[in-house]
Protein backbone atom coordinates (compact mmCIF):
# COMPACT_ATOMS: atom_id res chain seq x y z
CA UNK A 1 0.00 0.00 0.00
CA UNK A 2 0.98 3.30 -0.75
CA UNK A 3 1.78 5.74 2.17
CA UNK A 4 0.03 8.99 1.57
CA UNK A 5 2.35 11.85 2.89
CA UNK A 6 -0.19 14.52 2.00
CA UNK A 7 -2.18 13.13 4.63
CA UNK A 8 0.32 15.14 7.50
CA UNK A 9 2.27 17.30 5.54
CA UNK A 10 0.25 19.70 2.84
CA UNK A 11 3.42 21.72 2.34
CA UNK A 12 5.84 19.38 1.31
CA UNK A 13 6.86 19.34 -2.31
CA UNK A 14 9.36 16.49 -3.52
CA UNK A 15 10.12 12.89 -1.98
CA UNK A 16 12.37 10.75 -3.10
CA UNK A 17 9.95 6.94 -3.53
CA UNK A 18 10.22 4.02 -5.06
CA UNK A 19 8.24 2.54 -8.57
CA UNK A 20 6.32 -0.36 -7.16
CA UNK A 21 4.84 -1.22 -10.65
CA UNK A 22 4.45 0.46 -14.20
CA UNK A 23 1.03 -0.71 -16.00
CA UNK A 24 0.24 0.96 -19.03
CA UNK A 25 0.23 4.67 -18.30
CA UNK A 26 0.11 3.71 -14.85
CA UNK A 27 2.70 3.88 -11.97
CA UNK A 28 2.30 3.15 -8.39
CA UNK A 29 4.74 4.20 -6.03
CA UNK A 30 5.88 3.02 -2.11
CA UNK A 31 4.98 6.79 -1.05
CA UNK A 32 3.69 9.93 -2.62
CA UNK A 33 3.06 13.66 -2.22
CA UNK A 34 0.38 13.80 -4.92
CA UNK A 35 -3.17 14.25 -3.56
CA UNK A 36 -5.40 11.52 -5.76
CA UNK A 37 -8.67 13.35 -7.18
CA UNK A 38 -11.35 12.76 -4.05
CA UNK A 39 -13.16 14.42 -1.87
CA UNK A 40 -14.35 17.04 -4.12
CA UNK A 41 -10.55 18.01 -4.40
CA UNK A 42 -8.72 17.73 -7.74
CA UNK A 43 -6.01 15.92 -8.15
CA UNK A 44 -1.83 17.41 -7.62
CA UNK A 45 0.02 17.26 -10.93
CA UNK A 46 3.83 17.43 -11.48
CA UNK A 47 6.71 15.21 -12.67
CA UNK A 48 8.67 12.41 -11.75
CA UNK A 49 12.80 12.23 -12.33
CA UNK A 50 14.56 9.63 -12.76
CA UNK A 51 18.11 8.78 -13.70
CA UNK A 52 17.95 12.53 -15.18
CA UNK A 53 14.75 11.83 -17.05
CA UNK A 54 11.71 13.73 -16.40
CA UNK A 55 8.35 12.77 -16.91
CA UNK A 56 4.81 15.00 -16.02
CA UNK A 57 2.43 13.36 -14.11
CA UNK A 58 -0.84 14.48 -15.74
CA UNK A 59 -3.27 12.93 -13.39
CA UNK A 60 -3.31 11.15 -10.12
CA UNK A 61 -6.68 8.48 -9.19
CA UNK A 62 -7.24 6.08 -6.28
CA UNK A 63 -8.42 2.92 -8.54
CA UNK A 64 -9.24 -0.27 -5.79
CA UNK A 65 -7.73 1.69 -3.29
CA UNK A 66 -4.64 2.16 -5.01
CA UNK A 67 -3.18 5.36 -5.54
CA UNK A 68 -2.73 5.85 -9.68
CA UNK A 69 -0.06 8.07 -11.44
CA UNK A 70 -0.79 8.69 -14.82
CA UNK A 71 1.89 9.18 -17.31
CA UNK A 72 1.55 9.95 -21.35
CA UNK A 73 5.62 8.11 -21.66
CA UNK A 74 5.36 5.45 -18.56
CA UNK A 75 7.04 2.68 -20.83
CA UNK A 76 10.42 4.79 -20.45
CA UNK A 77 10.54 4.39 -16.49
CA UNK A 78 11.84 1.75 -14.83
CA UNK A 79 10.72 -0.07 -11.51
CA UNK A 80 13.16 1.82 -8.33
CA UNK A 81 13.70 4.95 -7.65
CA UNK A 82 12.42 8.76 -8.47
CA UNK A 83 12.13 11.77 -7.50
CA UNK A 84 8.39 12.80 -7.12
CA UNK A 85 7.82 16.72 -6.93
CA UNK A 86 4.05 18.26 -7.10
CA UNK A 87 3.58 21.50 -8.87
CA UNK A 88 3.06 23.78 -5.82
CA UNK A 89 1.41 26.23 -7.27
CA UNK A 90 -1.95 24.02 -7.79
CA UNK A 91 -1.59 22.23 -4.79
CA UNK A 92 -0.96 26.24 -2.75
CA UNK A 93 -4.57 27.33 -4.60
CA UNK A 94 -6.10 23.75 -3.12
CA UNK A 95 -4.82 24.12 0.07
CA UNK A 96 -6.34 27.41 0.24
CA UNK A 97 -9.74 26.86 -0.49
CA UNK A 98 -10.23 23.48 0.92
CA UNK A 99 -10.27 25.05 4.80
CA UNK A 100 -12.08 28.01 3.40
CA UNK A 101 -14.94 25.93 2.69
CA UNK A 102 -14.50 24.43 6.15
CA UNK A 103 -14.50 27.55 7.79
CA UNK A 104 -17.43 28.77 5.89
CA UNK A 105 -19.49 25.51 6.53
CA UNK A 106 -18.71 26.24 10.33
CA UNK A 107 -19.94 29.45 9.99
CA UNK A 108 -23.17 28.40 8.16
CA UNK A 109 -23.81 25.40 10.60
CA UNK A 110 -23.71 28.07 13.61
CA UNK A 111 -25.98 30.28 11.80
CA UNK A 112 -28.41 27.89 10.19
CA UNK A 113 -28.12 24.48 10.70
CA UNK A 114 -27.25 23.45 8.04
CA UNK A 115 -24.60 20.74 6.95
CA UNK A 116 -22.39 20.78 4.14
CA UNK A 117 -22.74 17.87 1.71
CA UNK A 118 -21.03 18.05 -0.60
CA UNK A 119 -18.35 20.20 -2.52
CA UNK A 120 -15.82 21.23 -5.70
CA UNK A 121 -12.66 22.45 -5.05
CA UNK A 122 -10.27 23.42 -7.47
CA UNK A 123 -7.14 25.68 -7.87
CA UNK A 124 -8.87 28.97 -8.31
CA UNK A 125 -12.56 28.63 -7.22
CA UNK A 126 -14.63 26.53 -5.13
CA UNK A 127 -18.26 24.96 -4.32
CA UNK A 128 -19.88 24.38 -1.14
CA UNK A 129 -23.17 22.80 -1.16
CA UNK A 130 -25.81 22.30 1.64
CA UNK A 131 -28.78 20.57 3.19
CA UNK A 132 -31.28 22.19 4.34
CA UNK A 133 -30.56 25.67 4.06
CA UNK A 134 -33.12 27.96 3.58
CA UNK A 135 -33.39 31.23 1.62
CA UNK A 136 -31.53 33.70 2.80
CA UNK A 137 -31.85 37.59 2.17
CA UNK A 138 -28.75 39.30 0.32
CA UNK A 139 -27.94 41.28 3.68
CA UNK A 140 -28.19 37.24 5.58
CA UNK A 141 -25.02 36.21 2.58
CA UNK A 142 -23.03 38.98 3.47
CA UNK A 143 -23.07 38.25 6.90
CA UNK A 144 -21.46 34.95 6.14
CA UNK A 145 -18.86 36.73 3.99
CA UNK A 146 -17.81 39.16 6.69
CA UNK A 147 -17.83 36.81 9.61
CA UNK A 148 -15.89 33.47 7.05
CA UNK A 149 -13.11 36.57 6.45
CA UNK A 150 -12.99 37.36 10.05
CA UNK A 151 -12.12 34.00 11.03
CA UNK A 152 -9.71 33.16 8.06
CA UNK A 153 -7.78 36.70 8.95
CA UNK A 154 -7.29 35.34 12.78
CA UNK A 155 -4.78 32.72 11.60
CA UNK A 156 -6.02 29.53 13.00
CA UNK A 157 -3.91 26.45 12.76
CA UNK A 158 -5.11 22.62 10.97
CA UNK A 159 -3.98 19.68 13.32
CA UNK A 160 -5.46 15.93 12.37
CA UNK A 161 -6.40 13.28 14.26
CA UNK A 162 -7.21 9.49 13.16
CA UNK A 163 -10.09 8.18 15.19
CA UNK A 164 -12.59 4.95 14.31
CA UNK A 165 -15.54 5.43 12.60
CA UNK A 166 -17.69 3.90 14.97
CA UNK A 167 -16.51 7.05 17.07
CA UNK A 168 -17.09 9.36 14.28
CA UNK A 169 -20.57 8.98 14.17
CA UNK A 170 -21.29 9.49 17.99
CA UNK A 171 -18.48 12.55 18.33
CA UNK A 172 -22.04 15.24 18.36
CA UNK A 173 -21.15 18.51 17.80
CA UNK A 174 -18.43 18.30 15.94
CA UNK A 175 -18.27 16.36 13.00
CA UNK A 176 -20.57 18.61 10.56
CA UNK A 177 -19.75 16.61 7.48
CA UNK A 178 -22.03 13.54 7.41
CA UNK A 179 -20.19 10.52 7.92
CA UNK A 180 -22.72 8.45 6.90
CA UNK A 181 -21.40 9.94 2.91
CA UNK A 182 -18.59 8.07 3.05
CA UNK A 183 -18.72 4.50 1.81
CA UNK A 184 -18.67 1.59 4.66
CA UNK A 185 -15.29 0.42 3.50
CA UNK A 186 -13.56 2.91 5.37
CA UNK A 187 -13.55 2.12 8.95
CA UNK A 188 -10.80 4.98 10.02
CA UNK A 189 -11.86 8.32 10.04
CA UNK A 190 -9.24 11.34 9.66
CA UNK A 191 -10.46 14.64 11.42
CA UNK A 192 -9.15 18.10 10.09
CA UNK A 193 -9.59 20.59 13.30
CA UNK A 194 -9.76 23.99 12.49
CA UNK A 195 -8.49 25.56 16.30
CA UNK A 196 -11.82 27.52 18.20
CA UNK A 197 -13.56 27.10 14.84
CA UNK A 198 -14.32 23.65 13.29
CA UNK A 199 -13.80 19.85 13.18
CA UNK A 200 -15.00 17.78 10.27
CA UNK A 201 -14.35 14.36 8.42
CA UNK A 202 -11.78 15.53 5.62
CA UNK A 203 -9.00 13.58 3.77
CA UNK A 204 -7.77 16.47 1.67
CA UNK A 205 -4.43 19.01 1.37
CA UNK A 206 -5.32 22.37 3.79
CA UNK A 207 -3.38 25.60 4.76
CA UNK A 208 -3.68 27.78 8.18
CA UNK A 209 -6.25 30.12 7.55
CA UNK A 210 -3.91 33.05 7.61
CA UNK A 211 -2.76 31.91 4.35
CA UNK A 212 -5.97 31.34 2.62
CA UNK A 213 -6.56 35.51 2.00
CA UNK A 214 -10.02 37.10 1.38
CA UNK A 215 -12.79 35.56 0.06
CA UNK A 216 -15.82 36.60 -2.06
CA UNK A 217 -19.25 34.88 -2.71
CA UNK A 218 -20.01 34.52 -6.60
CA UNK A 219 -23.15 32.75 -6.61
CA UNK A 220 -25.48 30.92 -4.81
CA UNK A 221 -27.84 27.98 -6.64
CA UNK A 222 -31.18 26.97 -5.45
CA UNK A 223 -30.65 22.79 -6.17
CA UNK A 224 -34.21 20.87 -5.48
CA UNK A 225 -35.67 22.24 -1.73
CA UNK A 226 -34.04 23.99 0.62
CA UNK A 227 -30.15 22.71 -1.16
CA UNK A 228 -28.01 25.84 -1.67
CA UNK A 229 -24.73 25.61 -3.91
CA UNK A 230 -22.24 28.69 -2.94
CA UNK A 231 -19.95 29.32 -5.49
CA UNK A 232 -16.79 31.51 -3.83
CA UNK A 233 -13.32 32.82 -4.98
CA UNK A 234 -10.24 34.28 -3.18
CA UNK A 235 -9.61 37.85 -3.73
Amino acid sequence: MTKELFLNDSYQTMCKANILSIEGDKVILNQTIFYPTGGGQECDIGTFIQEGEVFDVFQVKRESGKIIHFFKNAEQMKLGEVTAEIDWERRRGLTRHHPLLHVMGAVVYRRYGALCTGNKIYPRKARIDFNQLQDLTEDQYDEIVIETNQIIEEGHPIKYQLISRSEAETRHGLVKTAVNLLPPTVTEIRLVNIESVDEQACGDTHANTKEIGKMKLVKVSTKGKNNKWLEVELV
